[in-house]
């Protein structure tokens, strides 16, 4: 089977069972349609605090807990593919990551072996857990993976846990930076620019990254569902970028979408020590928060701080590229979306929620 014959057609997804894990967030948002529209029978599991008004009317919901493994067992039945997004981003220290991220695929691999059959399953991981790369072409399947931060280790376990449990039957994907309509990522970054500022990490050097849009990262997914699909994937957009180009295009992107004359953004190059000291002082900021949070609500924080030491591990590397060849030679994926298309997409639906 010819690599163009697999993203032209999606019968392989048609009639198939499929389970969706992290379903009510961003890339889960603009992958439902697309497995919709494949054929595919789509049930979404949640946690009884997840807002699922947003999800089409043709998913089934279903509860279960990644944390204890309650009910994994009966929702994996009679599913042929399972797809893993549901992960934690921003924490506030190392065993928050591990057990949002290591222990749900630990509970998952459970539950799996437990079932016979040969239910496919598809992890979106992260290019965090390869780690950093600034010589083009950027990080690949071969490159040895070595995590500067909790987040990316975190993310190199779950694919350790799961791969030891499935074998042959996990396939992998790795992403750089993922954009779009609906991430809240990158909205500071976005209201930044709208103020025609932005922030590149380190004085008087590149920042070298690689992106991918939302839309391209949901058909990505749709290619690893394929049978011929195995091993890990790296992604890009097909482009090589900096922090600076991103944020100039992401200026450009925001005026449009608010209807006003494009300005030049500036994009600030902050010394790393002093960006050290601010990710310290958030980090700290969210540990007494989170610690005060438990003693009045009995629960944590909803949202630790998205500036902390453990995203400074990942600023102060020398760059973050993805080299996406593999995928595109073996199963025909293309990026579709150009940057400034995705950017303008994403700006656009920042102002419609009214969030820009």
């Amino acid at each position: 089977m010819s690599a163009t014959h697999v993203t032209n057609t999606l019968e392989y997804l048609s009639g198939k069972q499929v389970l969706l894990t992290g379903g009510t967030g961003f890339v889960g948002r603009h992958l439902l349609p697309e497995l919709l529209a494949s054929g595919a029978v789509v049930t979404c599991l949640t946690r009884a605090s997840s807002d699922t008004s947003r999800l089409p009317k043709d998913v089934t919901v279903v509860q279960a807990d990644l944390s204890t493994g309650e009910g994994l067992a009966e929702v994996l039945d009679g599913k042929d593919v399972v797809i893993h997004m549901a992960a934690l981003l921003f924490g506030v220290g190392w065993q928050e990551y591990l057990r949002a991220n290591a222990l749900a695929a630990l509970r998952l691999s459970e539950a799996c072996t437990r079932k016979e059959g040969n239910t496919r399953f598809i992890l979106l991981s992260s290019l965090a857990a390869t780690g950093p790369c600034a010589i083009p072409p950027g990080a690949n399947e071969a490159t040895s993976p070595a995590p500067v931060s909790a987040y990316g280790w975190s993310k190199l376990l779950v694919e350790q846990i799961l791969g030891h449990a499935l074998g042959d039957r996990l396939v992998t994907l790795r992403p750089p930076i993922i954009y779009g309509s609906g991430d809240k990522g990158l909205l500071p970054v976005f209201r930044g620019v709208k103020h025609n500022i932005a922030v590149s990490p380190g004085w008087g050097r590149d920042f070298p990254v690689s992106v991918i849009h939302v839309d391209d990262m949901a058909r990505a997914v749709l290619c690893a569902c394929h049978p011929k699909a195995c091993g890990v994937y790296h992604l890009n957009d097909g482009q090589i970028h900096t922090m600076a180009s991103f944020c100039e295009a992401m200026g450009k992107a925001v005026a449009h979408a608010l209807g006003r004359e494009v300005q030049t953004v500036r994009v600030l190059r902050i010394p790393l020590p002093i960006m050290a000291v601010t990710a310290v002082l958030s980090t700290a900021y969210g540990l007494a928060a989170d610690i005060l949070c438990r003693r009045l609500n009995g629960h944590g924080l909803r949202r630790a701080p998205e500036w902390n030491l453990d995203k400074y591990r990942e600023a102060c590397q020398k760059g973050w590229l993805s080299e996406g060849s593999r995928i595109c030679h073996e199963l025909g994926f293309t990026p579709h979306v150009t940057l400034e298309d995705g950017l303008l997409e994403a700006a656009q639906g920042y102002v419609r929620e009214g969030l820009l």
